[in-house]
């Protein structure tokens, strides 16, 4: 079990990490020896000695872990709110964002394990100190230290993006509605530009700008992998699920999901 604290969590295994993610923690991990599996939203994930493992998104739960017997990981779970006060004011955290809801493995170099594995190690080390007078504080600084160097290691495996404050902003409040759960009613792009305040083309072009992707790709991801979710719970059907999303009949879903995900709802039920 991992040794709790009221913001901070680490722990030596992921067994953890839907339950957690359910309560508001972002999970951090570092792979020294062995592997482990699991899956997230629709994809299979492979996590190998020397890989970070970062999952920003609640809406993401690990599933059907799989871990080896010879596993050695360090994991730093931390709240939400820690991790917004933590995170330096810097454009490039909209991008990191974005790429780890793609991918949120990052296989680090032999030099960047070292630095990821010191700021663990540093993070472990201030929680032992609980009495020190500005233990938050020291807290809040290591975890920033952390956010940096991930941010450092990002940049200099997948490159970056040339981001204004403004764009930003709005890729920023756009993820925010779709992470609150906005797309369970709404599926067009002028919703959240109305919400955000901008047009819809716009908002798709910054949505490209910061990500790569237009608006209606982010809609459809989280939708669909909503969908995925709720078809893998048996005692669903097809028109509870409607109704959940909004739909407009089951026969809409069905194609909704043969378009989007490529086959049939039933190839989804567990």
């Amino acid at each position: 079990m991992p040794d709790t604290q009221e913001e901070i969590i680490t722990a030596q295994s992921l067994v953890d990490t839907a339950r957690l993610q359910q309560a508001g923690y972002i999970t951090h991990a570092l792979c020294l020896k062995g592997s482990c599996q699991f899956d997230l939203g629709s994809a299979h994930h492979t996590v190998l000695a020397g890989d970070c493992l970062i999952i920003p998104q609640q809406s993401l739960r690990i599933r059907n872990l799989n871990e080896s017997p010879d596993l050695q990981i360090e994991v730093i779970y931390v709240v939400t709110e820690f991790i917004a006060q933590a995170t330096p004011q810097s454009n490039y955290g909209m991008q990191g964002h974005i790429a780890l809801f793609e991918n949120p493995i990052m296989h680090l170099r032999p030099e960047q394990q070292k630095v990821c594995a010191i700021n663990f190690e540093y993070i472990r080390h201030r929680l032992q100190l609980p009495h020190h007078h500005f233990h938050r504080d020291a807290m809040l600084n290591a975890i920033q230290c952390m956010i940096i160097d991930f941010f450092d290691f990002h940049v200099e495996l997948y490159g970056e993006r040339q981001v204004t404050n403004q764009q930003a902003k709005i890729m920023q409040d756009f993820m925010a509605l779709l992470e609150r759960g906005d797309y369970r009613q709404h599926r067009q792009v002028s919703y959240y530009a109305s919400e955000i305040c901008v047009s819809p083309k716009y908002l798709s072009e910054v949505c490209h700008r910061v990500s790569g992707q237009p608006a209606i790709y982010w809609i459809t991801r989280y939708t669909t992998l909503e969908i995925s979710r709720l078809l893998r719970q048996p005692n669903l059907t097809l028109e509870q699920i409607s109704d959940q999303l909004e739909f407009s009949s089951p026969s809409h879903l069905v194609r909704y999901v043969k378009k989007n995900l490529g086959a049939p709802p039933s190839e989804f039920r567990s």
